[in-house]
């Protein structure tokens, strides 16, 4: 993907058009206290709306395979293979954020289970050779699928 493709250009629109709304207020508020309900209320409002940009993204991404799959017919293996690959990257990333919180999860939810991987992945860096994560009951995953 080149840098003139549609693709760079709409992720460039996206990034500034972002960083309008999205930089001044992490200028002047980056942390919330514990007992900041007003900053908690805002990072959750932040939280839900970039999880609505996630699911149209993951939706785009999708339907774009989809009709993908319906120009090329029978070639759409070879053809769609790379707008495949980028809603299957789409997803994953979008269960390591957003998978297992359910319909209510909130920002602190979102949170602490980031926290629990980073720190299960700090843990378990010493299990990891050849491109293979070993699970500590056994099982050995391919690093491809984690």
């Amino acid at each position: 993907m080149g840098v003139g493709d549609p693709l760079h250009q709409f992720e460039a629109f996206v990034n500034a058009v972002g960083s309008v709304f999205d930089g001044p207020v992490t200028w002047f508020r980056d942390e919330c206290y514990t007992d900041d309900i007003v900053c908690f209320v805002e990072a959750n409002e932040q939280f839900k709306r970039d999880r609505m940009v996630d699911n149209e993204v993951l939706s785009i991404l999708r339907q774009r395979h989809h009709d993908c799959i319906l120009y090329e017919g029978h070639d759409h293996k070879e053809k769609c293979a790379s707008i495949k690959e980028q809603y299957d990257k789409a997803a994953e990333n979008w269960f390591i954020k957003y998978g297992d919180l359910g319909v209510y999860g909130d920002v602190k939810a979102a949170y602490m289970k980031q926290n629990h991987r980073l720190l299960w992945e700090r843990r378990h860096r010493h299990e990891e050779s050849n491109g293979v994560k070993k699970i500590p009951d056994g099982i050995v995953i391919s690093s491809i699928l984690l």
